[in-house]
């Protein structure tokens, strides 16, 4: 049995060492290493495994629903789901970032009191927010209803119950990665949540139910919760089990003045994630929606690479910034860097050479969305190129800056699908995703440069390797 030491020497390269031998020795070094290297890394592979999972489970239910329900009633799911996710999305406030954030500087520093009041109140506080607002979702669709297509409001209605628990599963996503509790962090919201979904369409269809947008926003309804009172049991007990008990603090000024910036980005990012489909459902009929978001979700599996990344590395950043150790934050900012945009080139490449039989699961009529993935891919490289830079530079005190950028970016995407889907249809959507996609990328690596003095871009670690 290879010792950690062994196994780093083994896994580093030693000369005339098999590669089979090299490989086994890496992954007992990731598996029992304790060091700051190891942890990260192997953080970042229960994240991207959970990902991955998610991706299939995700994938395999959006084919199941495209099947059975037809490209209008998916259409109209989609657009319901899609608004449930940014009524979700804003309702935390921006806390799910600031846990990222605070949950590790707290700690290092020894502050106790404010850690415990700051995971109380971080959790009571967004779900009382975005009861509010489903509730004055309700309160709309009741005034303004009509206005809608009548086939849109009932699973409206039904949906907005999923906001509360989205919110609450957003922040406790972020307790759980300021903390490096990836398993019971992402596990429920990105496997549970979509595999209960799925499961509650399989007895429906059983059951010989309606294969509507109705049913599926009732099996969501049922999934969310689920999902969200399980991760709240797993993360209740690690919490209980690391802080004793003891008062509570609080400093609300403080977190409002760095959640409400962190606020602006996460609505920004779910704006920047949706304009798209929310303009062609208005423009376009359910059955294009339908195709743009297969596409969309099916290029977009390429992203989880960043996602992994950046879940494994911030409370890292957040940690190196508190101790005040620049030359550690560099070479975190590298392997960073490096580990998002190489394996998101080579994922891609992967993703576009099946793309084709890829959506033909959705339906024989969604291949027509492969140009988009082609679109969209030089988007999503251009945002790893500059790896987790949103998330790098929240965590090292730049939120104001980065809610600039994200806002700026933002509204250039709503002014983008504005004018690009009426000329170019589903290729117009696209086009303005992926541009402003690159830019906030290129926007959030020259903050970098000129708030901090860091240099982020893949191509500044290519010139000082």
């Amino acid at each position: 049995m290879l010792t950690s030491d062994k196994a780093t020497a083994v896994a580093d390269g030693a000369s005339g060492v098999p590669l089979a031998v090299r490989l086994a020795g890496w992954i007992a070094g990731l598996a029992g290493g304790a060091s700051d290297h190891q942890s990260v890394q192997r953080g970042a592979l229960v994240a991207f495994l959970v990902r991955v999972a998610s991706a299939g489970i995700l994938y395999l239910s959006q084919v199941v629903l495209a099947r059975w329900m037809g490209g209008f009633e998916y259409g109209i799911y989609v657009f319901v789901w899609t608004w449930v996710l940014v009524l979700g999305g804003i309702s935390n406030l921006g806390l799910s970032t600031l846990m990222i954030r605070l949950v590790p500087e707290y700690r290092e520093r020894g502050e106790h009191a404010l850690l415990r009041g700051l995971l109380y109140s971080g959790r009571i506080v967004p779900v009382a927010m975005a009861t509010t607002v489903a509730g004055m979702g309700l309160l709309a669709l009741q005034v303004w209803g009509e206005a809608l297509s009548g086939h849109y409001v009932l699973p409206a209605i039904i949906a907005l119950a999923c906001v509360p628990m989205i919110a609450l599963s957003d922040v406790q996503d972020g307790i759980g990665r300021g903390r490096g509790w990836f398993v019971e962090a992402l596990l429920p919201p990105y496997v549970l949540r979509p595999l209960l979904v799925l499961t509650g369409m399989v007895v429906a269809h059983e059951l010989g139910w309606p294969m509507s947008a109705v049913t599926a926003a009732m099996a969501a309804v049922a999934g969310t919760w689920a999902a969200a009172v399980i991760q709240t049991v797993l993360v209740g007990r690690r919490l209980r089990s690391e802080i004793e008990f003891g008062p509570r603090s609080g400093d609300i000024r403080g977190w409002l003045a760095t959640s409400l910036p962190l606020l602006a980005i996460t609505f920004s990012e779910v704006l920047l994630q949706t304009t798209d489909v929310l303009v062609v459902s208005q423009m376009m009929g359910p059955g294009d929606v339908a195709i743009y978001f297969a596409a969309a979700k099916t290029m977009s599996l390429v992203m989880f690479i960043h996602y992994a990344v950046g879940s494994a590395m911030a409370n890292r950043f957040a940690a190196l910034n508190a101790r005040g150790d620049r030359e550690g934050l560099v070479a975190a900012i590298r392997q960073a860097v490096n580990w998002t945009f190489w394996p998101s080139v080579a994922g891609a490449a992967l993703i576009l050479l099946a793309g084709k039989p890829l959506l033909w699961l959705f339906g024989p009529q969604f291949a027509d969305g492969y140009p988009v993935m082609l679109i969209l891919v030089l988007g999503f490289l251009g945002r790893a190129a500059a790896g987790p830079s949103e998330l790098l530079l929240n965590m090292l005190g730049q939120q104001r800056a980065t809610a600039c950028v994200a806002v700026c970016v933002a509204l250039l995407n709503i002014a983008l699908n504005l004018v690009l889907v009426p000329r170019l249809g589903l290729l117009g959507a696209a086009t303005a995703t992926a541009t402003s996609l690159a830019i906030s990328a290129a926007l959030n690596t020259a903050v970098a440069r000129l708030q901090l003095g860091l240099r982020i871009a893949i191509w500044s670690n290519l010139r000082s390797a």
